[in-house]
């Protein structure tokens, strides 16, 4: 991925819509960067970085509160994501 796209400041709904067709643009553009190419391996992959999340954000002195993360709206959209037309 390219530091730009890594770089990237996620601070609501629509810098996270950008965020996502930036990411659907760098697998088109760089799919050799990328390690989880597939649907499956991808997901594969998701859940892995999920269940080590906090570790990513206390090695990054990052204060954030996991628990208080609003989960379900990740799984409203992985799930709407499936038959979305």
């Amino acid at each position: 991925m390219q530091n730009s796209l890594l770089d990237t400041k996620i601070t609501d709904k629509q810098s996270f819509v950008q965020f996502l067709v930036a990411l659907q643009q760098d697998l088109c553009n760089n799919p050799e960067q990328w390690e989880n190419k597939t649907l499956t391996e991808f997901l594969s992959a998701l859940q892995s970085y999920t269940e080590d999340i906090e570790g990513y954000y206390n090695n990054t002195q990052q204060n954030i509160a996991i628990n208080d993360v609003p989960w379900s709206v990740f799984g409203d959209l992985l799930k709407g994501a499936r038959i979305y037309e």
